[in-house]
């Protein structure tokens, strides 16, 4: 069973990694993913979980984040999970807490320390009176890190930034720098702040990305309009979608014309034009005229609904470079103040140091060692370039696969609905022996009436007439070969060399590109139509792009003969072609090419999705091909590009780099200040006023750079 949970008010990413390591321990839980991103928590529970889950979720929770409001998803709305839930406010983030309340409580204890400083530096004020200006101070401005502290140190959770402030903060007053104290609190709950609203307004962009689900439903109901949740909606029911509104659910179009907005699915800026007849998907925009649609999907199966499901549950997958950072950050603060502690005791301990200038000097070692950069900014960075990918048409499953796609080594393609468009046509007529290019069509078209196959449809589709069905007898399918019919009492024969040659039919075979189909009446040749998939314009680039971008190989596996899809393969480039291939077969010619890659390359299978799904699950990136509307091409594929476009697998590689690059650039920032501002704290250069800029400066910088993923053109 999987069960979804809103965490409103999680507003630290290490606090979220202890939850979902806290929920994996729990007797039965299978897997337990929390996404910082957007403040969720998933679950599945396998058959041996026999608890409350519910309950489990609100115990595990609230050890590491008390004053989280938990949500069940999946249950009704306004139904909570935690009905006694209160506003956030843990350390990194003060999101949740009133915007009002915590500036009224910086400005004021900004006042008191100014005011201390002033008095102290005109009057000789008596110490006690000094001591208890800057605790007031103090109060105003650290009172709440003092108190989640105490309360962290009792749930057994030491090794946090509230920990780290309130030991140094404190530490500065029992060595008798109280200004400095305050001062650090001041900068500290002024970062803190900026960082805090960076955080908000990087989720806010993140999701507002996935704004796409429809607030309303216009539902015909007794002669009238009805405005109803899209989720109350059932399938038959009539919806009337106006200018300007959200399609609410996937349906088809009973009455009206108009042009649709599929930006928010597809990437597309060029509106498509839809009428009756036409289906239409949820999350598009009507732009002019008024639609009446039947629904044929519930809102939890609509279009809309997956997409955003796909990309709120794609942080359940995450990176490599992401699980590094995140055992990383475990192990590196208790490390750090370890070290910290070393350096406050050792030296005046054994080489004659003075207390007070050690001290201080672990003290500033503390308040630089907490990873918050990384631990935020990371995950910020991926999530952003999962959504930033999907505002271009490609869902992607997961950051796992955002960054293997950074390493592609070798693309295979399915041939038809991939590189070709899918769509049968006649290319080619030839008659012979003295029968008419139209005679020629017309008994083909005769002969294939009862057939329902792409190539029979694609005839009769070029014939145009109607068919008089009651003129064809004795029809008869030879396995392999073609078609055996009698029209106007004749005998008609429609298929490959192999009947034409099994039936003793002299003829000369063809060197044209494509399908070709032989007729013959009577025993005597009548000609050939010969049959193509069209290659799409967009597959050109798509070759040419990859190769750009570092692809060393481009592969095609295909079921089609081997001189079409020799044509296909040599007209776009690709590096090898394999033809005649069954499923099975595919899978295995796919192993073969899995082990030529380079160290470390990663190889990918781009298909429909629904023909290919051994060699999907087998690649290590299976891409699905214009998986718009297609349940298949999304259970089975890792990455979906929502159009036929298979160039959109080089914007996706573009997106992937871009996405690494800005999350290397934080690693490296974050770590590589840190490590400077540690040696200089070490040997007492730097004070606790650079301590906090290289704790919270370091985090609103990193946040706001990961955030510039979003803006790729």
């Amino acid at each position: 069973m999987i069960k979804k949970y809103q965490l409103e008010g999680l507003g630290c990413a290490s606090c979220g990694d202890k939850i979902e390591r806290g929920m994996a321990k729990v007797d039965g839980v299978v897997q337990a993913n929390v996404s910082f991103a957007t403040s969720t928590l998933q679950l599945e529970t396998g058959p041996a979980y026999k608890g409350d889950i519910d309950a489990d979720v609100l115990r595990v929770v609230h050890t590491y984040e008390p004053d989280v409001k938990v949500t069940d998803k999946d249950a009704p709305k306004n139904k909570e999970a935690d009905e006694h839930g209160h506003s956030h406010d843990h350390g990194h983030s003060h999101g949740e807490e009133s915007g009002t309340r915590q500036l009224v409580l910086l400005i004021s204890g900004a006042a008191v320390f100014v005011l201390g400083i002033f008095l102290r530096s005109v009057l000789e004020l008596n110490g006690y009176v000094e001591l208890a200006i800057f605790v007031v101070a103090y109060i105003l401005l650290g009172g709440s890190v003092v108190i989640r502290a105490i309360k962290n140190i009792t749930r057994g959770q030491i090794f946090d930034e509230n920990f780290l402030m309130t030991v140094a903060t404190i530490g500065a007053f029992a060595i008798g720098d109280y200004a400095e104290g305050v001062a650090v609190m001041l900068f500290y709950q002024v970062g803190e702040f900026f960082q805090d609203m960076a955080v908000r307004r990087s989720k806010k962009s993140i999701t507002d990305l996935m704004d796409i689900r429809p607030d309303y439903a216009n539902v015909q109901r007794g002669g009238e309009l009805v405005k109803v949740a899209p989720d109350t909606v059932a399938i038959g029911d009539i919806i009337v979608v106006k200018p300007g509104e959200k399609v609410p659910l996937d349906g088809k179009v009973l009455t009206g014309e108009s042009m649709l907005d599929t930006a928010a699915l597809t990437g597309e800026s060029v509106p498509r034009k839809v009428s009756a007849t036409d289906d239409v998907l949820s999350g598009t925009i009507n732009l002019n005229g008024v639609l009446t649609i039947e629904v044929t999907k519930t809102f939890g199966n609509s279009t809309v609904a997956k997409i955003i499901d796909l990309v709120e549950n794609a942080s359940s997958k995450k990176a490599p470079t992401e699980n590094f950072i995140t055992k990383f950050s475990r192990y590196y603060t208790p490390v750090v103040v370890g070290l910290a502690a070393l350096l406050a005791i050792i030296p005046p301990l054994f080489f004659g140091g003075v207390w007070s200038e050690w001290i201080n000097r672990g003290l500033i070692f503390l308040v630089i060692s907490c990873p918050c950069a990384l631990v935020i900014s990371i995950p910020l960075g991926f999530f952003g370039g999962i959504g930033g990918a999907s505002r271009k048409g490609i869902l992607v499953k997961g950051s796992n696969y955002l960054e293997a796609l950074n390493d592609l080594d070798i693309v295979v393609f399915d041939k038809t609905g991939t590189l070709t468009k899918g769509v049968f046509e006649v290319t080619g007529l030839e008659s012979a022996n003295g029968y008419t290019e139209q005679e020629v069509l017309y008994y083909a078209a005769m002969a294939e009436t009862f057939s329902n196959h792409p190539i029979a449809l694609s005839i009769q589709k070029t014939y145009g007439k109607e068919i008089d069905q009651s003129k064809v007898l004795d029809y008869k399918e030879i396995a392999g070969h073609g078609i055996s019919v009698s029209v106007d009492g004749k005998t008609v024969l429609a298929g490959n060399d192999k009947l034409m040659r099994s039936e003793g039919i002299a003829f000369t075979p063809t060197t044209r590109i494509g399908t070709v189909v032989n007729v013959a009446v009577d025993g005597k040749y009548a000609g050939l139509i010969v049959i193509s998939d069209e290659i799409k314009p967009d597959s050109y680039n798509a070759i040419e792009a990859l190769k750009k971008r570092g692809v060393r190989k481009t592969v095609m596996l295909t079921g089609d003969n081997k001189t079409v899809g020799e044509a296909i393969a040599g007209e776009l480039k690709l590096d090898e072609v394999y033809t005649q291939l069954l499923p099975d077969q595919k899978v295995e010619r796919l192993e073969t090419l899995n082990g030529e890659k380079r160290p470390k390359g990663k190889l990918a299978f781009v298909g429909d999705g629904i023909n290919d799904a051994p060699v999907l699950a087998r690649a290590d990136v299976g891409i699905a091909m214009g998986g718009l509307g297609s349940d298949a091409a999304i259970e089975a594929a890792d990455v979906v590009l929502m159009t036929d476009e298979p160039s959109k697998l080089a914007t996706a590689i573009d997106v992937a780099k871009r996405t690494r690059r800005i999350v290397w650039q934080n690693i490296v920032f974050a770590l590589a200040v840190k490590g400077v501002f540690l040696l200089l704290g070490a040997l007492g250069i730097a004070t606790m006023w650079e301590a906090v800029f290289a704790d919270v400066g370091v985090s609103v910088i990193a946040i706001l750079n990961a955030m510039r993923v979003l803006r790729m053109k």
